[in-house]
């Protein structure tokens, strides 16, 4: 019974690029009560395995959050086992507005303590008390209304390439940071305001919106589908797209063209740009903003000394990185003191 990944990222690209197939990149969750994480993560991994699902996937108690590559023409197979899930009978499936074959090259799926990591604990709210869910067409609604307040419940990284137009866009390097800022801010309008949220999907919005009723917000609502789902009914029911840039997605394509407009810049020159890249050093692996003119120059690096590194030989590199404790910093903000025009 194999319970684990047998082919590295290279050759798994190398067989997707040969077998020329359309892959669908998608992503869902559900909170739910699981029992037995670590027994339904095996039966997942077994499960999608024989049907080349790709992606990367927690389980935790709380319930699912599943971001996946899944062959087009094994997509019915697919969903006809969520659907035999009680839980995940009929779930949303956000699927991706520009596709990529090699979004994910290896199927992880592992066992968490929560799906959404949020620094609480568990027992001071009920996660299925959750706000009122609204689509496109109400969310445009909403946040044209004087007594709402938008809040992008994303990380500072995601808002700086793309975000709502009027949206608070907490300055905040994980979604634990937003919590205590946003009650804060907001503390005096708990009762006359309408607090609407968004994210990328509506996982965070939604453990959010059960959060801050816990704590005594009268009116909340969250972008059902999040930045995904929107972008799809707006171009489905030809509604006014409110949103600006693009939708910063955690797998190798790390980013959705939403609209032309950049709203962000390169953080090496300052041009206008909106591209993230990783270090190529591999003991940074720093995530930041970085035009071609910059990459070109600096070697796809975020730094003279990265450049450096980069530059020796293999060996040289690893020998560098033997007994050091790099933090990997592929999500993490590209806050850092070399990246001049980092806003």
């Amino acid at each position: 019974m194999q319970l684990y990944n047998t082919l590295s990222a290279k050759e798994r690209a190398a067989l997707i690029e040969e077998a020329g197939k359309e892959r669908l990149t998608i992503s869902f969750y559900k909170y739910a009560r699981i029992e037995n994480p670590e027994l339904f993560r095996n039966h997942l991994f077994i499960t999608w395995n024989e049907l080349d699902v790709l992606g990367r996937i927690y389980v935790a108690k709380e319930g699912i959050n599943a971001q996946l590559s899944v062959p087009a023409e094994n997509f019915e197979p697919f969903k006809k086992h969520l659907d035999s899930i009680s839980f995940l009978e009929n779930v949303r499936l956000n699927i991706a507005i520009e596709q990529d074959n090699k979004s994910f090259l290896k199927l992880k799926v592992k066992v968490r303590k929560k799906i959404v990591a949020d620094g609480l604990d568990d027992n001071t709210f009920d996660v299925t008390k959750k706000g009122i869910h609204v689509d496109a067409k109400k969310f445009n609604e909403l946040i044209e209304d004087p007594d709402t307040v938008l809040v992008d419940m994303r990380n500072h990284y995601e808002s700086e390439i793309g975000h709502f137009k009027n949206a608070v866009t907490p300055d905040v390097d994980t979604f634990r940071d937003s919590l205590d800022i946003i009650e804060n801010d907001l503390k005096d309008h708990k009762v006359d305001k309408k607090l609407v949220m968004y994210c990328t999907g509506g996982i965070r919005c939604e453990k959010a919106s059960a959060y801050y009723k816990h704590k005594g917000f009268q009116q909340v609502y969250q972008l059902e589908g999040g930045i995904i789902e929107y972008t799809r009914q707006v171009q489905n029911k030809n509604l006014e797209n409110k949103f600006m840039g693009k939708n910063f997605v955690f797998d190798h394509r790390r980013g959705e063209r939403i609209t032309d407009d950049i709203i962000s810049n390169c953080h090496q020159c300052g041009k206008p740009c909106d591209t993230h890249e990783n270090c190529a050093n591999e003991a940074c692996h720093l995530l930041f903003i970085q035009c071609e003119e910059c990459a070109k120059e600096m070697n796809n690096c975020c730094s003279t000394e990265c450049k450096e590194i980069h530059a020796l030989p293999f060996e040289e590199q690893k020998a560098l990185r033997k007994g050091k404790t790099v933090s990997n910093k592929i999500f993490k903000k590209g806050r850092s003191e070399v990246l001049k025009y980092k806003k």
